[in-house]
């Protein structure tokens, strides 16, 4: 591995940690190694509601530079009933956090996306589109994604997530908080009511030419589509 590389070891919920990644953190530490701690805290679980999970992630945060010495944390807000970073209370948790912390620290934070829809589909994009512009407006330096269709199925998911995301950054970075934050609400609201039919997508290889690498015709009318979407809730990064 290079010098550069990160080391991952992670946090339990909520709060917690076992011994064998003490161990794997100390060695990281000793080594010199680039360290990544991740922990995902669950809204609804062991936390409870909005407030106080937001708390239990900004210590969960914190816990991660103090403890186990990390280069970065990857944090990852996840909805208790949908398994889901993408709903609108882990969203509101993790935009709170890392506002809360880039405010007051420099640290490097990140966070990881698991959304309920899968490739090739309208409703992954959009919700990939708002954790993207969630965290980059509160601050985040680092976006880990996508693994779509809460990331449970092998070959679902695609570059085209991933790209969605870096454009969803670009079309929000250096616009006001409150402006973004409307947009963002709207945004939400035309994919949160379809959870229990959300489609599971196409995998990588019936979306993709998998000798080229490159997104079916199918797939790049149905980002068009989403960013339609974007672009009508008053994103204007498209019309460029």
């Amino acid at each position: 591995m290079r010098p550069s590389d990160a080391h991952e070891v992670s946090q339990l919920n909520e709060l917690k940690i076992d011994v064998g990644a003490l161990v794997v953190g100390a060695h990281y530490a000793l080594t010199g190694q680039q360290v990544m701690v991740e922990q995902m805290p669950i809204f609804g679980g062991y936390a409870g509601g909005l407030e106080a999970t937001t708390i239990v992630d900004v210590a969960t945060t914190l816990n991660s530079f103090v403890m186990m010495q990390a280069t970065w944390h990857l944090d990852g807000p996840i909805h208790v009933r949908w398994g889901i970073t993408t709903a609108r209370e882990p969203l509101a948790v993790a935009g709170h956090a890392a506002r809360a912390i880039e405010e007051h620290t420099n640290l490097i934070l990140g966070n990881q996306y698991y959304t309920l829809a899968g490739p090739c589909t309208v409703m992954c994009l959009l919700e990939t589109a708002a954790q993207a512009i969630t965290d980059t407006i509160s601050g985040r330096e680092i976006l880990s994604g996508v693994a779509s269709a809460k990331g449970v199925t092998t070959d679902l998911f695609s570059a085209m997530e991933a790209r969605m995301m870096g454009e969803a950054a670009h079309a929000v970075a250096g616009m006001d908080l409150h402006e973004v934050n409307v947009i963002l609400d709207k945004l939400v609201a035309t994919y949160e009511g379809d959870y229990k039919t959300a489609p599971q997508g196409k995998k990588f290889q019936d979306c993709y030419d998998v000798k080229t690498l490159t997104p079916s015709d199918e797939y790049v009318q149905v980002y068009n589509e989403a960013v339609k979407i974007l672009t009508s809730l008053g994103l204007t990064y498209w019309d460029k």
